[in-house]
Formats: structure tokens, sequence, C-alpha cells
């Protein structure tokens, strides 16, 4: 298996592999994404969750309360499955190509990596003996985003005739709904409504508005055939555009249809159908050739910034990478959109954005991919007036409260007590503006917004929380926990409280040290009153903890709490929130997954290493780990503990997560989160990394079951490369201004020399 490739071979055909197959195949670039849908159909029978979607552009369903309580929000954004354009038939005279009917003699579905392409091979014998082989490679481009290539080309082996290709471009389409999965909406609205269709030439475009949200989106379809034609044909009803090719297919020779789909929305462009002409038109003019280079240009720069590898586990390299690949296909590119639970590869939980982009996902691109990490954090800048709208709503007269679950800025969260209570989205929030500050020492981005966001924070914490007996308290909010909600003191949130409004304060600090403040100052109309409070109420946080058990309590009330040993618990009542109701989950000290245990991990030093430890070991007896939020950050602290098999047994449980199928419902999507956990997994639990205010920190571990890994990071100007050896550990300065680096507690000056760290130097 080739560096960057995952394929397989004579791959089943029974619905349940069709469907987690166009999940683990499908196309994206970050702005649009293509469930892997065979472009023939399938047969009567067969289920499939056809989906085509652009991040960031949704509509508006309504979400009734059963009690109209003040504030309970009763209207939600949701992704829309935009357009169907991946619609081709192929027949061979007269015979329709089908993998449902016939002989398909061999099989192959790859995913390059390398060259940003899924391909589909099939060697097909139709019922009348004549065989063909159908190649399909397909591309989401990363140069021109709103452009969807499938490349079809078919080589006649054992005859000569007539092929017919049918190229569809469908814009009336529906979203997926189950009303059992609470993923998933649970009805079938319909979304987008058609406007204008045009025809220009053999190109279709198909103008569609939202039914609520004011939107628009253009769908425009291109077919080019690289043969001669010997006849064309144009059908349409309603929106619904077929354009029929027909050729001359010679023994032995090939033919290939070029199908071009271009999709553009009004939240980046005032005129979408101007756009989609435009884009066509330097679509023609780059050619498809240098399209695919500029896909590979694309992506050689981003495996040389990011790639990792483990030494020895070839299995374990490429869901890695597969990981890493997804990440980057599912980050937005603009400050128009985020990252959803399931990217672009499906439509659990809406298309909608949670605190996992900046808690899970958005380390990775501020390690290795700064612009990217930049517009994430440009995002949550143009959704801030909703966030301060959402605290009037909650109640605050100051500040900004980010919503626990959006697309444009307003909550989505029907179930305000594990939503809208989850206060720590703004610390989560926070928290990421400052590790990218820490990363990559930009002052002009704190100064443009970073520094609004901290200060707009800072301020709900000093609305929400409370002074008493000289102690700061935060009441009646929920943590990362779903399975514990509105809680006093729930350590998570005092901890990122805690963080945020110091960050506050000191970011002000270092902008009026570089005279970059006065802007900010006067826009916020921020005093020094106003940042001592802060200061105050920081140092004054109050941090649970139990003299007793010698831990952090997960809350005021959770250790009063009934144990539910989660060992007694069958597998088939797992996750619990599906088998059992929110209230006995709320008595009971059980865990969906990493709470205090993740405070732990990403602020370390609010505790001293053995309360870590005791706390780590009371929250392993009572965390079902439901999510897939949770075995990483476990594998990063038993990573930090010293507990190296629990470390380990943790990450398996992470890296092959979606690869492998082995929650068994990628089918659903991709778990895009778990995805840059595995990342962190091996980065900040292996490789022991974390940037401080005060540099760059390694204490790296190797696992008994590697023989070695490398990663490669970048600080400030400098590109770093570390490889982890049973006997020594590496660095080396692979671009830009010298660094210090802490290894195992030793400053090392990396400059243009490799620095080797060998096991009797390690301190």
């Amino acid at each position: 298996m080739q560096k960057y490739i995952y394929q397989i071979k004579d791959f089943p055909l029974d619905n349940d592999s069709l469907l987690l197959h166009e999940t683990l195949f499908h196309n994206a670039n970050g702005y649009l994404g293509a469930r892997s849908n065979f472009e023939e159909g399938y047969p009567e029978g067969y289920h499939s969750i056809q989906g085509q979607y652009i991040n960031g552009f949704y509509d508006f369903s309504t979400m009734p309360q059963a009690e109209k309580l003040y504030g309970l929000f009763e209207e939600k954004q949701t992704m829309l499955n935009a357009v169907d354009t991946q619609g081709i038939e192929l027949r061979i005279d007269g015979e329709r190509f089908s993998m449902f009917e016939g002989k398909v003699l061999e099989r192959i579905r790859t995913l390059d990596m390398q060259n940003g392409v899924t391909i589909r091979e099939v060697l097909w014998e139709s019922p009348g003996g004549k065989r063909v082989l159908v190649k399909v490679r397909r591309m989401a481009s990363f140069n021109i985003l709103p452009l969807f290539l499938v490349e079809y080309t078919v080589t006649a082996l054992n005859f000569s005739g007539e092929a017919e290709l049918i190229s569809s471009h469908i814009g009336e389409v529906m979203n997926y709904f189950n009303p059992d999965d609470p993923r998933v909406a649970g009805e079938a609205d319909k979304y987008l409504l058609p406007e204008r269709d045009i025809l220009e030439g053999s190109n279709s475009f198909m103008l569609m508005h939202t039914s609520k949200s004011n939107l628009r989106m253009c769908s425009a379809v291109r077919n080019t055939l690289d043969k001669a034609t010997k006849e064309k044909q144009i059908k349409q009803k309603g929106f619904h555009t077929e354009q029929i090719l027909t050729v001359e297919c010679r023994q032995g020779e090939s033919i290939t249809l070029y199908k071009e789909t271009v999709l553009c929305d009004s939240v980046r462009y005032s005129d979408p159908v101007k756009a989609a002409q435009e884009t066509l038109d330097r679509i023609k003019k780059t050619g498809f050739t240098a399209l695919y280079q500029k896909q590979r240009d694309y992506l050689d720069k981003f495996w040389n910034e990011c790639d990792m590898e483990v030494y020895g586990d070839p299995e374990l390299n490429i869901a890695v990478r597969y990981n890493l690949y997804q990440l980057m296909q599912s980050v937005g590119k603009d400050r128009y959109s985020n990252i959803a639970a399931k990217g672009l590869s499906g439509e659990g939980y809406e298309g909608h954005y949670f605190w996992d982009t900046e808690m899970y996902m958005q380390p990775f691109f501020t390690l290795t991919a700064r612009e990217v990490s930049k517009n994430l954090i440009r995002y949550r800048y143009t959704i801030l007036e909703y966030a301060k709208e959402n605290a009037r709503i909650m109640g605050h007269n100051k500040g900004a409260l980010y919503p626990w679950r959006t697309i444009m800025g307003r909550e989505c969260s029907g179930y305000y007590v594990s939503g809208s209570a989850a206060y720590h989205i703004n610390g989560d929030v926070a928290y990421a503006v400052i590790s990218y500050y820490l990363a990559a020492g930009d002052l002009e981005l704190m100064q443009e917004c970073g520094a609004e966001i901290l200060i707009e924070t800072a301020r709900l914490w000093m609305d929400t929380g409370n002074y008493y007996k000289g102690r700061f308290h935060i009441h009646e909010v929920t943590g990362p926990d779903e399975y514990t909600c509105l809680v006093n003191n729930n350590y998570y949130t005092n901890a990122v409280a805690k963080y945020n409004l110091r960050w506050a304060a000191k970011i002000i600090d270092l902008l009026a040290a570089d005279g970059m403040a006065d802007e900010v100052v006067q826009k916020l109309q921020i005093t020094q009153e106003e940042l001592d409070t802060f200061k105050a109420a920081a140092e004054a946080m109050y941090l649970p903890y139990d003299q007793e058990l010698g831990i952090n309590p997960q809350d005021d009330s959770f250790l009063e709490k009934k144990i539910w040993d989660v060992n007694t618990i069958p597998e088939d009542k797992k996750p619990l929130l599906l088998h059992y109701h929110p209230m006995h989950l709320y008595r009971h000290q059980i865990c969906k997954q990493a709470d205090t245990v993740m405070a732990h991990f990403i602020l370390e030093d609010e505790q001293d290493l053995e309360t870590m430890r005791r706390s780590f070991e009371y929250y392993e007896r009572v965390t079902t780990h439901d999510s897939s939020l949770s075995p990483c950050i476990f594998s990063i602290m038993a990573s930090k503990l010293g507990k190296s098999e629990a470390a380990y047994a943790y990450f398996g449980e992470s890296a092959k997560l979606d690869l492998f199928n082995t929650h068994k419902n990628t089918r659903d999507g991709i778990h895009t989160a778990n995805m840059g956990g595995t990342y962190m997994a091996i980065v900040y639990g292996f490789g022991g990394l974390r940037i401080k205010a005060d540099g760059l920190y390694l204490m790296p571990a190797l696992p008994d079951q590697w023989e070695g890994y490398q990663f490669r990071i970048r600080y400030r100007d400098a590109g770093i490369r570390v490889s982890i050896r049973p006997e020594h550990c590496e660095l080396e300065l692979l671009e830009g201004d010298d660094a210090v680096v802490h290894v195992y507690g030793k400053a090392y000056e990396l400059k243009t020399e490799k620095i080797i760290i060998r096991r009797g130097e390690q301190r």
C-alpha cells in the first residue's frame, strides 16, 4: 500500500457497505462536499444517502418546544442537500451498465490523498457479453473551491458499438431524514425552491432559493466529451435536465466524459449565477490537466507541512493520514464557515458547528496550517454580534455567549440543559484564540479580532459568576460531560473561565506594549478598572477540590451522587442517552466523556501531578466514553501520567474509528472531532507537546508497540520536525527562524543542524 493511498478491492455490494463507502470515499474541499454515490444509481430495494453540500449554506426549520418558556429556541439552521449532479447513466448498445446486473469481474475503489481524487474502477461484462472497463475519477478542487469534477472513462474491451452517456442535473432534492436518529433531522422539509432554470448552449444552470433564510444557490453543469459525438440531446422536465451524448465506441479505445459541477451560494457571491458562469470560464482557461496538477501541488504543500508517520505500522499510518486528509477536506476555507461535526460527508447533526472545532480540530491547523486557523477565528468573529444577542436572551447585560451549536451564529440547541447551558463554549473559543497566539505570536490578528473575542467572552463570565466568601463561583452550567447537567462550579468551566479572564487582560497589555491597543480599547470602551476586575476574578476563581480523595470533583455535587459502575452496563444499552432518561443519568456519578480530565490536559499548570493522577484514576471508573471525543483525551492524560499501556489502549480506540468503522456508524458521516483528537493523541500525548507563554515544550514517550514516530509542526516562524526513536529524540529545523525548544525540561536552541537528544541526556 502506497503512503497516501487507501484502496479496497472486490468491495461488497450489500447496502450497509455501500452506505459506509459513500462516506469513506466522499469528496470535499471545505466549501463543497459530495457523498460517493454510484453515478449510475442503485436498483430498487437499496437505500442511499445521496448528498451534495455547501459549507455554511443553510435554511431555517422549526424546532417546536413542548413548553413555550422564554428564551427557548424554536428555530434552527440546517445544512442543505443542495443538488444532485452525480448522475451518469451508461448504455452500451442499449444495455444499461449496473454493478447489480451482468457480471462484475473486478472492482476497485481508491482514495488517492496525494492527488486529491477518488477512483472507482469496474471491469464489467454486460448480460449480452460485452466487456467494458469503467473508470470514474472524482475531485473536489482545493484551488477552485466551487468545482466538483467527475471524469468518467469507458474502454471497450471486446467489441465495437454505440455508447450512450446520460448526464443528469437535478435541482429539486430533499435532505435525508431519520426520525429515529437524533443526529439528523427528524422531518422531511423542502428547503430549496426553484427560481430559474437556464440553458446556455449545453451548459445547464439552476438558481434556487431557500424557503426561509433568504439565501440563493446556483448549480451549473457542463459536460465535455473527448470524442466527437454522434448525437447530442438535451431533455428538460422542471428542474431536471438530462444531456444525452451518443458516441461510437471502438474496441480497445476509450471515451472520457468530463462533468463539471459548479456550486455558488449567496453567502459568498452577490450574484451566484454570474459567479458560476465566471467559474466555468476560469475552469476552461485552466484546463483539466492543470487542474489535476494544481490539486497535487496543493496537497504536496499540505503533507509537507503536517505529515506524520509511525514507523513499522502501515495500517495505523494510513488511518492517521486518512484522518488528517479528512480534516483538510472538512474545514472551511473562508470566514463564512467552520467545521461541521460530520464535515461535508453527511448530514449528521445537521451540519452544525460545535466546540469540537476549537478543542479537537483547530489545534491541528494551528500547528500546521496557520491560515486555516486564522479563518476559524475570523468565523467566530463574524458571529460575535449573534453571540451578544444570545447573551441577552440568556439574561446577561453584557458580554457575548457563543452558541452551543450553530451555522450562521444563532443557537440551534433545542435541549438547553445540555446545549445552551454549556457555557464552557466561551472558554473553548477563547482558548483557541490564545493557543493560536502562543503558537504564532500574531498580534495583528489579535488586534483585528482576537482581542475583541477575548474581552467580550470575559465580560460574560463577570456577569455570570458571583463572589461568595472571597471566591468567584459560576453556577448552573453544564460542562463537557453531557451526562451531568446544570451544576455549580463545574471544574472544567471554571478553569477555562479563569484562563479566559486572565488572557483578556493580558492581550490588551501585549497590544499596548507594541502600540497597537488604542483602536481596540476605544471601540470596546475598555477601562483599566475593568481589566483589573478580570484579573481579580481569575485569581479568586473557585476550582473544586476534595481533601479526602485528593481529586478535583467534576462539580460541587458530583461526589454526593450514587456511583454507577460502568462495568455493569450492557453494551446494548450504550450510548446511555438513548436508553435511560436524562434525569436518571443526572442523578448518578456517570460520565459520557472526559470533563475534569480534559481540563487537566489543556490547563495542566492549575494542579499538581498527583492531583491529576488521582483524578484520572477516579474518572476512569465512571466514564463510559459514549462520545468519540473522549478516548483521545484519556490517552493524552495517560501519557502525561506515564500510564503507557492505558495511553495506547485509548489511542487505539480513536485512531481507526472511521476508516475501519469501529463504531459501526461511519455510514452517517465521518467523526471529524475524533480525527483531530487522533492527531492530538500523538503530538500532545505521546509527543508531550505543550505551547505555553514561555515557550515550546516536549516530553516524548515511545509506545512499546511502535518502532518510532515523527511529526511536523510550526512554532512561531519555525517549521520543525520531531522524530522519536527508542534510543533518541531528534529535532530538525526544516525552515524559518531559529527556535528554542524545551525537551524533558532542558532548553535546546534549534538552528541549522539537527539536535539529537539521547536517552542518557534526558532529565
